[in-house]
């Protein structure tokens, strides 16, 4: 329609664009993507815009236009409402591993502090390193020092679910659906980023820990809570829902991702019920969410990923990467071999189904396109 073929390629830090003019010269640009973040909402502006394009087929400068429209219209929470997120994900994710109702709301205070250190970083444009080493320091600090007075029950879990708003466990697992996929490049890319992430966690938390030793003695964490599976599926919600703000979901979105992360949940425990291990439960989980992340952007006419970004965050293997580096720095490299090969494992089996359900659905697709 326009007289020239174009094609992109895409890793997480760069953009290139070949174009095939009317002539048949070549022009190719590459573009490094800087500071950018996760914004949901901007996703599905996009992806509208692109939608009408290719219905529409439009000039050039009316396009442009478009695109400048869907920008101008974009929508964020308010700082107080991504504080609330914060709290609210952090409260529910502490619950979610095993914590206490009082570890549960330190967890959401310290999931503040995080926000509050993530928002500043971000407005400021601080190196993603030192922005994680900095809120797990703060964060860790005081959770370490409420366990040792007696407040909180597990500093171990007030932890996870606060730092579940750093911890890579999404970036882990699209790095190894990359790598399986095909996509060696993106794959590497993330998973250096995936570990970058981890070290600064892991710096963070042992600093905190050895000052807080320094100051007030050494943390002992207690027993994580078994919850009932109706009470799981509830404190998923939660989770979810503060995840589905800090993401910038607006609209019956929220509640609809939210879902999606409950119904994937009760498919994992449902699985275990059934005898399956951890690891084939959370393929069967995976399956689930992808599932339903297809459905629903059907249904809705949005990108699957804003579904799948939520539905797949109860199973993604952020406990496992916090034990995995807090074993290595305490130096026990038993531990640290077993956790983090169960880290690994999981997280591939999350990328196996989801690819396996994406596949599907791009044969699907093909085969319509052949009929017509």
């Amino acid at each position: 329609t326009y007289g020239y073929e174009a094609e992109a390629f895409a890793i997480p830090n760069c953009l290139i664009v070949s174009i095939i003019t009317e002539t048949g010269d070549p022009m190719t640009r590459m573009r490094r993507i800087g500071y950018h973040g996760t914004d949901l909402d901007c996703v599905e502006r996009y992806n509208s815009v692109c939608r009408r394009i290719c219905a529409v087929k439009p000039a050039a400068q009316e396009a442009v236009l478009w695109l400048k429209e869907a920008d101008s219209t974009r929508r964020n929470y308010r700082l107080a409402y991504y504080l609330m997120a914060s709290f609210t994900a952090a409260f529910g994710f502490c619950l979610f591993f095993g914590g206490s109702l009082p570890d549960a709301f330190f967890s959401g205070f310290c999931g503040v502090i995080v926000g509050s250190v993530s928002r500043l970083t971000d407005r400021l444009h601080v190196n993603q390193f030192f922005s994680i080493v900095t809120a797990a320091f703060l964060m860790s600090l005081p959770a370490y020092g409420l366990s040792l007075l007696g407040i909180v029950d597990n500093a171990d879990t007030v932890i996870i679910g606060s730092l579940m708003l750093l911890v890579p466990g999404l970036l882990f697992t699209n790095a190894m659906r990359d790598i399986i996929f095909g996509d060696t490049n993106s794959g590497t890319n993330r998973i250096v980023q995936v570990f970058l992430i981890a070290v600064a966690i892991a710096m963070g938390t042992a600093v905190a820990l050895n000052l807080s030793a320094f100051l007030w003695g050494n943390v002992v964490s207690g027993p994580v809570i078994s919850y009932g599976l109706i009470q799981q599926i509830m404190i998923c919600m939660i989770g979810c829902l503060g995840f589905a703000v800090i993401f910038n979901i607006h609209g019956p979105g929220m509640l609809l991702c939210a879902l999606g992360g409950c119904i994937a949940w009760a498919v994992y425990l449902v699985a275990r019920e059934l005898g399956c291990g951890d690891i084939l439960a959370n393929f069967f989980a995976a399956l689930a969410a992808a599932l339903y992340a297809e459905i629903m952007a059907r249904i809705r006419k949005s990108p699957a990923i804003s579904y799948l970004v939520v539905s797949i965050f109860p199973m993604l293997p952020g406990a496992g990467i916090y034990y995995t580096m807090s074993h290595l720095v305490s130096r026990d490299m038993v531990s640290f071999s077993q956790v983090g090969m169960h880290t690994i494992a999981v997280a591939g089996a999350l990328a196996v189904g989801i690819l396996m359900i994406s596949t599907i659905f791009r044969v699907m697709i093909f085969l319509k396109s052949r009929r017509k």
